[in-house]
Order: C-alpha cells, then structure tokens, then sequence
C-alpha cells in the first residue's frame, strides 16, 4: 500500500505532499487508518531540528486517533475495528528494568512516533501494539489526540507526587498544557490556584476549574502567597523566578516542572533545605498510565479546547502555532 502524508524536506520548511511504502507490519505492530492528529509544541522543536534529531523528509505528528485496520500475529489488546490512539511513545526495548517494571516510558531505548520514522499526519501510521491506546466510547476524537502527550504530560506528576483532594495546587501557564492541569487538578478534588502572564486569562481559568488567579508578573502577589501552596506544576518554557515559586510552596511541596525552559533553571539552596522542599520533572507517562488517564478525562468531562483544521491545512496550523496563536490544542483531520 501507498502511505499518503506530510512532510517537510528541511529545517523550518514547507509541508508538502509526500507518499511512501510502509514496512510489513511485525508480529507486535498495528496499522491504523489515522482520522486526526494534533498539533504539538514538540513538532515544531521537530521542524526546526531544534533537538538535532529529526530525520528528513520528516512528517510529524503523535497525537494520533485512528481505526485499527491490520494487526500482527502476536497483538492481542486491540482488534480490527478498534478506535485508538499512540502519543508521544510508540515502542521500546521491552525487555530492560524499565519495561519490567511498567514504566516503559522511562526506557533508554524508547521510540518516539515521529524520532527517525514518519508520524501520524498522514493516512496510515504503523505503531507498536503494546503502544496503542483505546479510545473511551464518549470521546470524540479530536479530543483525544492532544490527551494522548499534553494530558499524559500533566496528569502522570499528579499521580506520581501522590497529590490529593486536600491539597493546594498551583498550575503555572494557561496554555495548551496548563489549562488540562488546570481541569485535572481540579477534577482530583484540589484547590487549584491558575498563574498566568496575562491577566486577561483570569475568567477562562476559573472556568476550567481554578478557584483563585495570580497574575505572575505581580511580584507582590506571588509574595503574598509564601508558603501556602502543597504543589506547583510549571507547564511554561520561559524561564521564572525559581526561588519565588519555592518560597510559595509549604514545608515538603514540590515544584514539579513539565516544560523546559530555555535555559538551565537556577533553583536557590536554601528554602530547599529549611523546607524540605523538592524540584522534580516528569515526562509523560507509560501505557498503563495513559490508559488510566483517558478513562479518568472520560469519566470527569475533561477535554482540551482545540481547533480542527483539515489536514491539508497543515502549513497555516504551523504557523499558528509558532506564532502563539493555538488557543490551546490545533487537530488536524483527515478529508473523507
């Protein structure tokens, strides 16, 4: 068969229709017919070869909803007929301590959906079974896609820093990854506090779910905040005032960071140390987890604010994005 896609044959450069012929599908392997495919930040890192990893013509995508369509001999949790989805991750070594222990998204040899292979915008993407997530009945497609890495990246350090309905959480960035924090923070049972560099976002965040806002330019705002918040999640690339945010965390908060900034963080000694305070990362999630999420986003009504384009579109979605102008989660979808 012809895979029909998008690819671009340079760093930064213009999609343009690009066909291929896949691989025969291995005994572990699922075809999928793709419906839709979000548009991630990552992608763009990808474009641009910013991370001097992408491999040209590069078609990208990892927010990928589809129909199973053809199966290898040894797959046996999904079926011919299935509505799924692959994030982020799409196989790994299966094998290492990692892979044992069900966090395979932690495995040295991971595989990433569109690193050194062509992604999901396309027609048909090829993925490793055990990557393949079912998609909950309720959930329409589109929404699912930007679960699969924006939802996952955000809801695996709430489960992972065991956060609880008594807890005060801080959701840094009301973006295409902060405003799920926001919803799944909320949905947790938390009392969620939405920092955002534009005021205007206020009424939105508290439409999310957020229950107080700070505007983050506001130094005295954060001051007044000292010591009162259990966690914080930093969703943002720019870079912060590290010590203030440690300074507004309780005595054994953690300030858990999701997106990288742009330069290394400067993270203060002391409020660590007299508060027994923490600085972790997170970094999606393993199938398990990703299978977890969806049923929980299904089951509490959370879902991403996007926008569907068609997939033909691809170039203008990209310049939406680096121009910032997403609100939150761009999907593209395939034409019938």
């Amino acid at each position: 068969m012809t895979v029909h896609a998008y690819a671009a044959h340079e760093p930064g450069g213009e999609f343009k229709p690009f066909e291929y012929e896949p691989e025969l599908l291995g005994a572990f392997e699922v075809g999928l017919e793709v419906l839709c495919c979000g548009l991630c930040h990552s992608d763009l890192h990808m474009l641009d070869n910013e991370w001097q990893m992408t491999r040209y013509p590069f078609v990208p995508g990892h927010e990928v909803v589809g129909i199973v369509r053809e199966v290898g001999s040894a797959v046996r949790n999904v079926a011919v007929g299935d509505r799924v989805g692959v994030g982020w991750q799409c196989g790994s070594c299966n094998h290492c301590e990692w892979c044992r222990s069900g966090l395979e998204h932690l495995c040295t040899e991971a595989q990433g959906t569109c690193v050194q292979r062509h992604g999901g915008f396309a027609d048909y993407l090829v993925a490793d079974g055990r990557f393949v997530i079912p998609i909950p009945e309720e959930m329409p497609p589109e929404s699912a896609g930007p679960l699969l890495c924006a939802g996952i990246t955000v809801f695996s350090p709430l489960v992972n820093c065991n956060v609880h309905p008594t807890m005060k959480v801080g959701v840094v960035g009301i973006g295409g990854l902060g405003h799920l924090a926001v919803q799944f923070a909320d949905a947790f049972g938390c009392e969620v506090w939405a920092f955002s560099s534009s005021p205007g976002k206020e009424e939105e965040a508290r439409t999310l779910g957020a229950d107080h806002f700070v505007a983050s330019r506001d130094e005295d705002s954060l001051i007044a905040l000292a010591g009162s918040l259990d966690f914080i999640l930093s969703t943002v690339f720019a870079q912060l005032d590290w010590g203030a945010y440690l300074s507004i965390l309780r005595p054994n908060g953690t300030l858990c960071v999701v997106a990288s900034p742009s330069e290394d963080m400067s993270i203060p000694a002391f409020p660590l140390i007299v508060g027994q305070r923490r600085v972790v990362g997170s970094v999606i999630g393993s199938p398990k987890m990703q299978h977890r999420m969806l049923d929980f986003a299904a089951r509490s009504g959370i879902e991403p604010q996007i926008e569907i384009m068609p997939m033909s579109h691809i170039n203008d979605a990209f310049e939406r994005l680096r121009r910032n102008e997403a609100r939150y989660r761009i999907v593209l979808r395939n034409e019938e």
